[in-house]
């Protein structure tokens, strides 16, 4: 969320925000409560002092009557103004939770991901001497899943790997978190299971009512808990109501977990085979840092997963994502696509995404700062490491031979025992 104090001084600013991210825009609605809710504030204060007051006066008058009934009066008064400022500041708060962040100066300005801009292509899409197979008839031929099973066992957009398909996903998740924490990552295994208020607090969703929620995450029926969509949600509450030293940052976390989402808005997409599914592995990358380092710390996130792309030897874009494209909570957002041979085209891996102070304000995440001593809130940002089995389908598209077997990357061969492939007739 922003600075209320922000959102007074910048109105214009805020309001642009809404537009160009395709919010409603709730200001104009916003200060107008703020404004009543101070006056209550100064008024609540005012009627208290005054009874209290009366009541001292009270024991030493020789006509307690009127002080008592006027004592009388302005505590009704003043259960009224209370009862009229709780609910207006509860009015003020879900519109606090209704304003977008402040997208960069710099970000595309477009309603959707039609308006995305390309920054750079690395790497050169193959040319096949054979017809490729896209990635269920390379699942299929080799028996690298049993989506009829699964289906009928645990339903759809389900999926299980079996045999040296399931081999490589670990590797491929192995070699990543090793790579980070080589980089210096603190590595965290992180549970898949939180309370409502944790994923709230990382600023995914609008509004205080937290059962805006329910569309997209899976409720666990007659508990206080939920599944997580990412990593990402643990990792942004683990320094909730602290204060850091500035020394300290930034602080960088590469986080597993597995991750569940209900994909209601996928009706139809991607049916086939193991791009969307509801449940998945990731690897997050998470640093807290001072709003200073922010840009620094972007780009180096970016290059991370830009790297891991490299490493397993993927084409690949990275792309600027416009106003309407980078979320609510995003200063700034960039999709790193790898080439799928079976689409003729790119599609997400990961995203890197500049989030400034915005969770930090949820979560009362600070930091000291060195100079001055003065306590302000950090900034945080966030990037995809892999998420699995989605990063699988350009692997095997883009490693096939044709008798159906997959090249492994160089840098995943000794995490395979050695292999140079699988699958196919070897």
């Amino acid at each position: 969320m922003l600075d209320i104090k922000f959102i007074r001084e910048n109105p214009d600013i805020v309001k642009n925000a809404c537009r160009v991210k395709n919010f409603p825009d709730v200001v104009d609605n916003l200060l107008s409560l703020d404004v009543r809710v101070r006056e209550l504030k100064t008024i609540t204060q005012t009627k208290t002092a005054e009874k209290n007051k009366i009541s001292r006066e009270i024991p030493t008058s020789t006509d307690k009557a009127p002080l008592i009934a006027k004592s009388k009066q302005i505590s009704e008064e003043i259960a009224a103004d209370m009862a009229e400022l709780a609910e207006k500041e509860a009015q003020l708060n879900d519109l606090m939770h209704r304003v977008p962040q402040i997208p960069a100066a710099d970000a595309p300005i477009g309603p959707d991901d039609s308006a995305n801009v390309e920054i750079r292509r690395v790497g050169t899409p193959r040319n096949f001497d054979f017809t490729p197979r896209p990635q269920w008839e390379l699942l299929d031929m080799n028996g690298w899943w049993m989506p009829e099973k699964i289906a009928g066992i645990c339903g759809t957009r389900v999926y299980a790997l079996c045999g040296e398909l399931a081999e490589l996903e670990l590797a491929v998740q192995t070699y990543v978190i090793q790579k980070l924490i080589s980089k210096g990552f603190k590595y965290i295994e992180c549970p898949s299971i939180s309370k409502p208020q944790t994923i709230f607090n990382a600023g995914h969703f609008m509004g205080a009512d937290l059962s805006v929620m329910n569309d997209d995450v899976f409720m666990l029926t007659d508990t206080d808990r939920c599944l997580t969509g990412t990593a990402e949600i643990v990792l942004n509450s683990l320094h909730a109501d602290e204060i850091l030293a500035e020394k300290e940052l930034p602080i960088k976390y590469a986080g597993f977990s597995p991750c569940f989402r209900k994909e209601a808005g996928a009706a139809g997409r991607d049916t086939r085979g193991i791009v969307r599914v509801h449940q998945f592995n990731k690897v997050e990358q998470y640093v807290f840092c001072t709003p200073e380092q922010s840009d620094e710390m972007h780009e180096y996130l970016l290059n991370n997963l830009c790297e891991i792309m490299e490493d397993l030897e993927l084409p690949y874009r990275v792309i600027a994502n416009c106003t309407g494209d980078m979320g609510f909570n995003k200063v700034k957002m960039n999709d790193v696509e790898a080439w799928f041979p079976s689409e003729n085209t790119y599609r997400e891996l990961g995203s890197c995404s500049s989030i400034g102070q915005f969770q930090a304000r949820r979560t009362n995440t600070r930091y000291r700062e060195n100079a001055t001593n003065d306590v302000k809130f950090v900034a945080t940002l966030n990037n995809t490491g892999i998420a699995l089995p989605r990063a699988l389908v350009p692997i095997i598209e883009n490693h096939q031979n044709a008798d159906g077997s997959v090249n492994i990357p160089k840098k995943l061969q000794p995490l395979m025992g050695g292999r140079t492939k699988i699958g196919g007739k070897h």
